[in-house]
């Protein structure tokens, strides 16, 4: 039942063989002879927001009789309307702050940031309708050189940072210990490594912010995690699009080890080994509002936590796909899942378990899911748990699952524990047995006394639930 996984040490990406300084770097500070930089002070790596574990699952009969987030009317469903119109109201402005004007060239680029590390920090301002097209690996494996301070990129309309196309591969930034980089309205694409971080690397002790900026259509192959950005660090996305990107390994759009928070932003149409969207080994993740959507992995397809702590609140979790094990997210090896006001729609897993969410623990007991005022609607799995495979303690608190299909446990597959409190289970279809909830050798609290129902399903609503009407 349980899916093997493999862990992957995270690499530095100290790629050897071909480093060579670029001749770009060497004509770049006489490029800049007379260009002012605005140097800034040594900046506080911008501090990701703490997810904190998933509550206790040791839970009390009483939690499900609080007025609101009613099962009849999700509040997953009344938060996403309200985003909608918030997001028509222009949300989210970031002001930028004044830099140093850089010209329509590549060179000139390389020189500014060369110069601006050189001087403690530097805020740039890019070009409008400009792409800097990047030919040469300028050294440790990118594009433009490696942040080593304080760097604001600022762009505008259409600025576009880009590997160009048939040359040596490299990724486009890559940040170092003690550097800080913020993009602000700036696009990054093109970028392919054999290493980590088709886009963007954060190193140890290295910090990322993106505000209202795009990084897709970047590329991992062979060992390299984080087709799109590969988080060692600390990193802020915010208000950005990390689309279209692509690893062998974890983290089609973002792989991360280190402190993540994504602040109403869209991974979206990412593919990666597990992880298509979202791959964060230990440490914690919040991601608040935005979606996650589109993306493909073998297993996880648009999650996948694998210890440390993750926090997901107003998102949306949808159309992810997966070949083997948990379509919408996964969480394993005792990692500890929240999910408020999430909706989980529409994904699959084609050959595996858990369409919607798979809650994977070999040793009972030490993975934890929590799942408030959320709605799990229409996932499909092959195999078990066409909403819900769960294996660890999962807690659903004020939410419904609806219509999912499987070929047992068309709502619900367990053999951990699971505790429902103020719980839908409704028209949910199971090919074999099982349409709500099918328990097998694990532990079902109903707690029909706050309201928990389980009805409509089909062939029958459980296998093997105390408390529940087959």
């Amino acid at each position: 039942m349980n899916h093997q996984h493999h862990t992957h040490e995270p690499e530095t990406d100290r790629p050897d063989g071909r480093r060579s300084r670029s001749r770009w770097w060497a004509a770049g500070l006489a490029g800049v002879a007379g260009l002012a930089l605005t140097a800034v002070g040594v900046a506080a790596a911008p501090a990701a927001g703490s997810a904190g574990g998933a509550t206790s699952a040791e839970t009390q009969p009483g939690d499900g009789h609080r007025g609101k987030g009613q099962p009849g009317q999700p509040s997953y469903e009344e938060k996403s309307k309200g985003d909608e119109e918030r997001g028509r109201k222009g949300q989210g402005k970031t002001e930028k702050p004044k830099g140093t004007p850089v010209p329509c060239d590549p060179d000139a680029l390389i020189a500014a940031i060369t110069l601006g590390n050189a001087r403690g920090g530097a805020v740039l301002d890019l070009a409008k309708d400009c792409t800097y097209l990047l030919t040469a690996d300028v050294g440790d494996g990118a594009g433009l050189p490696a942040i080593t301070s304080p760097i604001t990129l600022n762009g505008g309309k259409n600025t576009v940072i880009e590997r160009a196309a048939a040359v040596e591969q490299f990724r486009i930034l890559t940040v170092e210990a003690d550097g800080d980089l913020t993009l602000n309205h700036l696009k990054i694409t093109g970028g392919q490594t054999d290493g980590s971080g088709g886009g963007v690397l954060v190193n140890a002790g290295g910090a990322l912010t993106t505000n209202h900026s795009i990084i897709t259509r970047n590329i991992v192959q062979d060992d390299g995690e984080g087709g799109g950005i590969a988080n060692l660090g600390v990193t802020q996305i915010n208000h950005s699009k990390v689309n279209w990107n692509t690893t062998s390994e974890e983290g089609g759009g973002i792989f991360s080890t280190g402190l993540l928070e994504i602040v109403k932003s869209h991974l979206d149409n990412n593919t990666g080994d597990q992880g298509g969207g979202i791959y964060q080994s230990g440490s914690t993740v919040t991601v608040k509002g935005g979606s996650i959507s589109g993306n493909q992995a073998s297993d996880g397809g648009g999650f996948y936590l694998v210890g440390g702590s993750g926090k997901l609140t107003g998102t949306k979790v949808a159309k992810n796909t997966a070949s083997g094990d948990g379509g919408g997210a996964v969480v394993a090896e005792a990692g500890q899942l929240t999910l408020q006001k999430v909706g989980l729609l529409d994904n699959s897993a084609l050959s595996g378990a858990a369409g919607g969410l798979f809650v994977e623990d070999p040793e009972i007991g030490s993975t934890y899911a929590v799942v408030e005022d959320s709605l799990i609607k229409n996932n499909t799995a092959a195999d078990f748990g066409g909403g819900i495979d769960n294996s660890g303690v999962t807690v659903l608190r004020r939410t419904q699952v609806i219509g999912n299909q499987a070929d047992q446990g068309g709502g619900i597959y367990n053999t951990g524990t699971l505790r429902l409190f103020t719980t839908k289970v409704v028209k949910n279809i199971a090919i074999t047995l099982g349409g709500g909830i099918f328990n097998s050798a694990g532990t079902v609290e109903l707690n029909t006394a706050t309201g928990t129902v389980v009805v409509k399903n089909r062939p029958n609503n459980c296998v093997d639930v105390p408390g529940c009407a087959g």
